[in-house]
């Protein structure tokens, strides 16, 4: 065998009881649960803004920026719902590189998959015990899950993931918001199918048990762009976008028909600050639109505290490793802005 054993991890009730959640921040979560999945459901018209770094690459930079979150979050409490983006798994298109602090808690040294599994639980845990926002995190292992159930309150699917069954079964058993974005190539078939597997119960193998799920109703699409045959960004927010999506939502046996609109990746073709004019047309969208304002429910939106990215080993503070971000100031004003329209 080509496979060598190095160590057996935690499980998932170890890691909790050496890094247990407090009672406050229990109802906290359970709180923000309950109000998100109103808005999926359509019984709450508070807009979702899931927010922050590409990747959660350092706990110190990144608890900075969410709490700089958390008064934004008070003033525009009655119309908007700030999500922070804890994402602690990289997905890379060929397995190459830096891939989160689950894996490489220090980017700049060995991976180390028991220091990886405690600090993203520590990093959660902080958002949630200090902050009192509950987080989103993109569940690339979908066997990661139980390490963080009771701390995060979206969970994003990506577009490598979103056609894998593992994944699919997997958030069907999940009891709080799920976006799956579409596929690199775009199809919104493929997304759809993807949400119908989740809303429905499964059996199946997951951790080395045989379960039974119940489906997942709060499951719904996120739009993230395409990219073409050339290798071409090709974006898939627009206005007649937005009109196929709600003919094919209605067209399938799907409840709390929703969308989240990632608006960088494809999107924007990677360039940061054009997620402030796409931000501006979505809402410009809702309102021309009742159908989409009915069907859009937030934005996803990859900001930290500086703008742009940096190679790793330059050591600029609150610099994303990764893809690169709008920088604190822009945040702010464009969290404002979305306040005020929608």
């Amino acid at each position: 065998m080509s496979f060598t054993y190095i160590d057996q991890l935690p499980t998932p009730d170890e890691i909790k009881q050496e890094f247990p959640l407090s009672e406050t921040a229990r109802a906290a979560k359970i709180a923000r649960d309950k109000e998100i999945s109103a808005v999926i459901r359509g019984e709450s018209d508070k807009f979702l803004v899931i927010i922050g770094p590409c990747s959660a690459d350092n706990e110190i930079s990144v608890m900075d920026y969410i709490h700089r979150l958390v008064p934004i979050q008070a003033e525009t409490k009655d119309r908007l719902i700030i999500i922070p983006r804890i994402y602690t798994n990289k997905p890379r298109t060929t397995g190459e590189g830096y891939k989160g602090i689950a894996t490489q808690p220090d980017p700049e040294a060995r991976p180390d998959m028991l220091a990886g599994l405690i600090a993203v639980r520590k990093l959660h845990l902080r958002s949630l015990e200090e902050t009192g926002l509950s987080a989103a995190d993109e569940m690339l292992y979908p066997e990661n899950w139980d390490y963080l159930d009771d701390l995060i309150s979206y969970v994003a699917i990506g577009a490598r993931s979103v056609e894998d069954q593992q994944h699919r079964l997997t958030v069907s058993g999940f009891d709080v918001a799920s976006g799956m974005k579409n596929p690199t190539s775009g199809d919104f078939s493929v997304m759809l199918n993807s949400v119908y597997a989740a809303q429905h119960p499964h059996h199946f193998v997951h951790r080395g048990w045989e379960v039974d799920t119940t489906g997942n109703p709060l499951t719904h699409v996120v739009l993230r762009g395409a990219v073409n045959k050339r290798g071409e960004s090709t974006p898939n927010y627009h206005y007649e976008d937005l009109k196929r999506l709600i003919d094919m939502y209605e067209k399938m046996d799907l409840v709390n028909h929703a969308c989240i609109i990632d608006c960088n990746h494809a999107n924007s073709a990677k360039k940061f600050r054009e997620q402030i004019r796409i931000s501006k047309e979505i809402l410009h969208n809702r309102k021309e639109s009742p159908a989409i304002k009915r069907l859009v429910k937030g934005l996803m939106i990859e900001s930290y505290i500086e703008e742009g990215n940096q190679k790793i080993g330059e050591h600029i503070y609150g610099k994303s490793i990764t893809d690169p971000c709008l920088g604190w100031e822009d945040t702010r004003d464009l969290l404002y802005y979305i306040a005020d329209r929608v």
